[in-house]
């Protein structure tokens, strides 16, 4: 038995059907599509989305509001968090990279710290965005604030 002589066996393939051929070949007239229209023609194809004539789904809900695409997205911590924040992960620095480490943000959130309770611990900062009354909180406890772009 060589490659070139390998050959399926009887009756295991079939010719297929052409369609169109004519109405001897038993798949001619309308080639099996029904009848006229784009349906059955070549390169049809349904429009995303089309519910038969019924008003579409995008079409019935009606719209409100809009998304403004310049927000800016913060994950917030507030000072009065912090403290339990550094008893729990030993943290001597806040920042993006010790946040994610520890699972607290994702890996492209930003942060803002806001002034809601107190802070007791002396802190550095490296976050993107800080409050006024927060800021004056971390300075008043001794901690440092850097600003990151």
């Amino acid at each position: 038995m060589n490659l070139h002589t390998i050959r399926p066996a009887k009756g295991a393939t079939h010719k297929q059907k052409r369609l169109g051929r004519g109405e001897a070949s038993g798949k001619g007239g309308t080639s099996t599509k029904g009848n006229k229209g784009g349906q059955s023609r070549a390169g049809y194809q349904r429009k995303m989305a089309h519910e038969g004539g019924q008003m579409p789904i995008q079409r019935r809900i009606p719209k409100r509001g809009f998304n403004n695409i310049h927000r800016i997205e913060y994950k917030v911590l507030n000072v009065g968090q912090l403290d339990h924040l550094v008893e729990k992960y030993s943290l001597t620095e806040i920042s993006a990279e010790y946040l994610y480490i520890n699972g607290l943000i994702a890996q492209t959130d930003r942060i803002k710290i806001l002034g809601a309770g107190e802070l007791k611990a002396k802190l550095s900062f490296k976050v993107h965005a800080v409050s006024e009354k927060a800021k004056s909180a971390i300075e008043g406890a001794g901690g440092t604030i850097e600003i990151l772009k």
